[in-house]
């Protein structure tokens, strides 16, 4: 599918600037990036775009509907990134979440209707499966049964998607992805936690016996299956992307210390957060169908990240110098006081 315009929203959040990154960087497209600039939309991840004759950036809210609306109307295909996304916060805020993740999810879908678009990406997450029993794998035509208000407004935006799709024939496509890694991930979620209190020699959290599995795929191969959908998947369907790459949290964070060559004794065992899946796991078969396979194993996707967060400390240490460190202390605060060495 040729395109000439994309509107991303979420585009100055991590995989979304990623995203605009690979667009620029293969296509002959122009790029509208809506973003409201939360605390984790961060333009700093454009800089090296930001001149680009092809590129326009918006600041704005995907709930606003009189901004979206004209924003739709100059473009062929709409992917939406922007959503609050971290579990913890969702916690601590479900509403955020729904408002965000639901009913923007529903302002963007009633312009692309209005306006005709060729396509609609909806970034959707492996979350909404809620748990993979050990062995299985979680299939698009699972029922989604999400167990976290993050997961859970992921789950509602699908499901508008897919009445928009049935009942006025919009081309939606829909993606479950499951963890990245890679640069420009705000520091809150586990892996940069990880990587920048190793880096400063401050302890690191680890919820409960750190066992939980997740898949870890790298930020570059993710953006590569998400073009491609944008371009070939077939309106009305749901892909899984995930590259296999199955480690358990504690052996991310050893693997993380190992190539930093710090000791395991900054490892917290802290208490757990409710509701904690154990496991996440996705056949993405179909969308290898199409012709993609992830280009980054486990240690790569890993060996890079790390190496880009140690090479790139005056972009983290602003992000954690500001209001981070409230959400920090309120997140891990009490817990890291409680906490124990970890035992192994």
């Amino acid at each position: 599918m040729t395109l000439r315009t994309v509107l991303v929203t979420g585009g100055a959040g991590f995989i979304g600037s990623n995203f605009i990154h690979r667009l620029l960087a293969e296509h002959d497209e122009r790029i509208i990036n809506l973003d409201k600039l939360t605390y984790a939309g961060n333009l700093d991840n454009l800089r090296d775009i930001e001149d680009d004759p092809r590129y326009r950036f918006v600041q704005g809210d995907i709930c606003d509907a009189a901004l979206v609306g004209p924003l739709v109307a100059e473009a062929d295909a709409v992917v939406n990134f922007a959503a609050e996304s971290h579990v913890d916060r969702s916690l601590e805020d479900p509403g955020a979440f729904i408002q965000t993740d639901v009913y923007g999810t529903y302002v963007l879908l009633e312009a692309a209707r209005e306006h005709g678009v060729e396509r609609f990406l909806q970034i959707s997450t492996d979350e909404v499966y809620g748990e993979a029993e050990e062995g299985r794998l979680s299939r698009e035509t699972d029922p989604m049964h999400p167990r976290s208000p993050y997961s859970a407004s992921k789950a509602g935006a699908e499901h508008l998607c897919t009445a928009f799709r049935e009942t006025y024939g919009l081309p939606v496509v829909i993606s479950r992805g499951t963890n990245n890694v890679g640069p420009f991930q705000h520091p809150e979620k586990a892996v940069p936690l990880f990587v920048t209190n190793a880096l400063d020699d401050q302890p690191i959290p680890l919820y409960g016996d750190g066992l939980q599995v997740r898949d870890w795929q790298f930020v570059d191969d993710h953006c590569e299956a998400l073009d491609l959908l944008l371009r070939r998947g077939e309106p009305g369907e749901v892909y899984n992307i995930g590259a296999g790459n199955e480690r358990t949290n504690i052996e991310v964070l050893e693997t993380v210390l190992a190539l930093l060559e710090k000791p395991q004794s900054l490892i917290r065992s802290v208490a757990d957060r409710p509701g904690h899946d154990r496991r996440y796991s996705v056949d993405s078969a179909k969308l290898r169908a199409l012709g993609w396979a992830p280009h980054h194993d486990f240690d790569s996707a890993i060996e890079r990240t790390v190496a880009w967060y140690r090479d790139h400390r005056a972009w983290w240490e602003q992000v954690k110098a500001g209001p981070y460190r409230d959400y920090y202390q309120r997140m891990y605060g009490r817990r890291l006081a409680e906490a124990k060495p970890y035992a192994g």
